[in-house]
């Protein structure tokens, strides 16, 4: 799935959303959390693999259709293999945590369906490790013989960690829809498309997040 696969649902949606009023009203203090698959794009594209996210956020709504929520979100995708290869390791991941406010713009607010559209900015600190295959020795204990023993098992070593903490912005919107006609809670799909500013290459991200929005 990529951004254009999201954009043209989203259209093809909209007769939904600007259907008939619903007699509930929004609630002025909202929050939501959720989670799903990150997809690398533009120049992070060919340097990791589609990874997965989870988000969450709280926010203020001063009239039903803009609100300002604040968001706290981890990122984590593995590092693709030509990356790998040119560094001469056998394991790498990239994980990104971030804190951003973003103003958030509701269509049909009062509806059972509708959709919005969001976008800021904020803090992103963004670790890379490779790390490689590697075997530990635990102490285990048998309950039957009742003794204590040791075992090899499988583990990861970590070889070499890289953090930048940058600033970063998005953009993005979703869908949503009430769980039930007369009720706040909602859930939602949603987009974002994140530009971090990395160095030596930025690092764009485009997070599809599944969620729950109060």
């Amino acid at each position: 799935m990529n951004a254009k696969v999201f954009w043209t649902a989203l259209c093809l949606t909209l007769p939904l959303a600007t259907g008939p009023l619903a007699a509930q009203t929004a609630g002025k203090f909202a929050f939501n959390i959720g989670g799903g698959f990150t997809q690398p794009v533009v120049h992070t594209e060919d340097r990791a693999k589609t990874g997965f996210n989870i988000h969450g956020g709280a926010g203020y709504n001063f009239i039903p259709q803009f609100g300002i929520s604040a968001e706290v979100g981890y990122n984590h995708l593995n590092l693709s293999d030509n990356v790998l290869t040119s560094v001469g390791v056998p394991g790498g991941n990239a994980h990104i945590f971030s804190v951003t406010l973003q103003p958030i713009v509701h269509f049909n607010p009062h509806g059972r369906f509708g959709f919005y559209l969001t976008g800021g900015g904020g803090y992103y600190r963004r670790t890379i490790d490779f790390t490689a295959p590697t075997v530990d020795t635990v102490t285990l204990f048998d309950p039957f013989y009742g003794v204590f023993y040791p075992a090899s098992v499988p583990s990861t070593a970590l070889l070499a960690s890289y953090t930048q903490n940058k600033a970063g912005v998005n953009i993005g919107g979703g869908l949503e829809a009430r769980v039930k006609a007369d009720s706040n809670a909602k859930i939602y799909a949603e987009a974002k498309y994140h530009y971090i500013y990395t160095s030596p290459v930025r690092t764009t991200i485009l997070p599809v997040t599944f969620g729950f929005r109060w």
